[in-house]
């Protein structure tokens, strides 16, 4: 049995969806950008003249334009309107029309003092799946609360346990709530396709940051209520696992290294050149480890500190114990193994050249996701999205962009 390799020219698994998405910022354009890279038609309604902010966050900013831009629009088409007025609702009722999602990230009710509640659009399109990104969720007594992914962080409590136990919570230095909300809005949104292949009909997606953050949060809540145990803040370590932990190597690297489990450790100890660290009664199970973990933290410290990274990764990669760099940007850049999985690929920009961005995850064997434009300028899609998807003459369209709708 032979199987055909994916090309460029390979039908994506999403192509027959069209998303209209009315999100800003990151909560709801992550879901979009997700969907979009598996090939789903994905048309971003921006204010006229303005915009979606994410235009301009980011600290880098060659040209005047945002580097964060062109990763969290891709593979999308712009067309701006004005959803404050009635003829930007109505255009946003013609393009639902024949859509398959729409994605917001409004605060609960704007929707609805548009005229755009899911009632009213499955009125027009009843298949249509409503995909709702908020900090609070759409009901509950926080729901009318704005909610911005550092909130939702802090009370699904992740921010809590992030840091050094002897400083304040910490955040992880990317806007993790707002990607956890999209991801999970994506994930169900894909649910909520399947339903409606049974059933016909569309329905609504309420994603919470503070929910997504929430559902990561392993066994902290049967800890705290069962065993009467609070998780705190541990640093680089993880309490009572060890060895898990970052090294210093002799050039100055660290390294993190991860044998905690039994074989894994005896397979450390032999590396190390100490076997006998895995039969010696302090480090001889999990739980004795668990217990002398700052100990063996300082041995295994003592002896990285004596080698040089790379020297110090091929002796642990040989000997089959889990380890690698803490890398950066441009450790990914340079690596092998991004290299030849094609992690990182290089996009055409009209004004930077080639922009390197994180790849299309997760791989599918036959129907791959595929990076195809980095994100647009601002109505670039405008005439083609509402002559192809509204309907819309140029006269239309020249009435809309003269009353400052489009």
């Amino acid at each position: 049995m032979t199987t055909d390799v994916p090309t460029d020219r390979t039908p994506m698994p999403l192509e027959d969806l069209r998303v209209i998405e009315l999100g800003q910022l990151l909560a709801g354009p992550f879901c979009g950008q997700l969907l979009g890279d598996f090939g789903a038609d994905v048309i971003k309604v921006e204010d006229p003249g303005r915009g979606d902010p994410m235009r301009q966050w980011g600290r880098e900013k060659p040209h005047g334009k945002s580097l964060w831009w062109p990763v969290v629009a891709r593979n999308k088409r712009s067309v701006t309107c004005d959803l404050r007025t009635e003829a930007g609702q109505d255009l946003v009722r013609k393009l639902v029309a024949d859509a398959d999602i729409l994605i917001e990230n409004f605060r609960p009710g704007t929707l609805e003092r548009w005229g755009q509640a899911p009632e009213d659009l499955w009125a027009i399109n009843p298949r249509l799946i409503v995909t709702r990104v908020t900090g609070f969720g759409q009901t509950g007594p926080y729901a009318p609360r704005p909610g911005y992914g550092s909130i939702g962080e802090a009370m699904g409590g992740i921010r809590h346990v992030i840091g050094d136990p002897d400083k304040p919570p910490a955040r992880a230095g990317i806007s993790l709530g707002d990607s956890l909300a999209a991801t999970f809005a994506c994930l169900g949104t894909l649910v909520a396709l399947h339903h409606r292949h049974t059933t016909g009909r569309g329905q609504v997606v309420d994603s919470a940051i503070y929910e997504a953050v929430l559902a990561l949060m392993e066994s902290l809540l049967p800890e705290w209520e069962v065993a009467g145990y609070q998780r705190e803040r541990t640093g680089s370590v993880l309490p009572n696992v060890a060895p898990s932990n970052a090294y210093p190597t002799k050039d100055g690297e660290m390294v993190l290294v991860a044998a905690n489990q039994d074989t894994v450790f005896t397979r450390l100890a032999k590396v190390m050149d100490q076997p006998e660290l895995a039969t010696d009664d302090r480090f001889a199970t999990h739980s004795a480890r668990g217990a002398n973990a700052a100990l063996l933290d300082d041995m295994i410290a003592a002896w990285t500190s004596t080698i040089d990274a790379d020297d110090l990764l091929h002796a642990l990669a040989e000997g089959a114990v889990p380890a690698g760099r803490i890398f950066r940007a441009k450790d990914m850049l340079a690596d092998p193994h991004f290299a030849a999985r094609e992690a990182i690929v290089r996009i055409a920009h009209p004004e930077f050249g080639e922009v390197p961005m994180q790849n299309v995850a997760p791989r599918l064997t036959a129907s791959p996701g595929r990076v195809r434009r980095t994100g647009p300028d601002l109505g670039e899609h405008t005439d083609e999205v509402l002559r192809e998807v509204a309907g819309l003459d140029d006269a239309a369209i020249e009435a809309l962009r003269s009353d400052g709708v489009i």
